[in-house]
């Protein structure tokens, strides 16, 4: 079975943020505590928290702060790192791309 969860940019940006903020809770930390563990301003934080919006440089620090990195490696995976490929399928494949295509 397939699942497959659409969101808007806003609703993404919100659900990211209530899950920061639930580890942090689920941390017993507090959102200055996280300040000081994650070097993000008290005032980014607040605002991440209440609407999402954060910078890609604070939102890694924060995750690296709550112990959360991980996700971050699994971004953007080409086909090849989703699933597991024989070495033969791997040669007859094209060239690996370098740039994209205008469309």
């Amino acid at each position: 079975m397939i699942v497959l969860m659409m969101y808007s940019t806003l609703e993404l940006m919100q659900e990211i943020a209530a899950k920061s903020q639930a580890r942090r809770l689920a941390l017993n930390l507090t959102q200055a505590g996280l300040c000081k563990r994650s070097g993000v301003s008290l005032a980014v934080i607040r605002q991440f928290e209440q609407s999402g919006r954060i910078s890609l440089e604070s939102l890694v620090k924060i995750a690296l702060a709550l112990g959360c990195e991980g996700g971050f490696l699994s971004l953007f995976q080409t086909r090849e790192q989703e699933e597991e490929v024989s070495i033969d399928t791997l040669l007859k494949r094209s060239q690996k791309r370098k740039r994209g295509r205008v469309t």
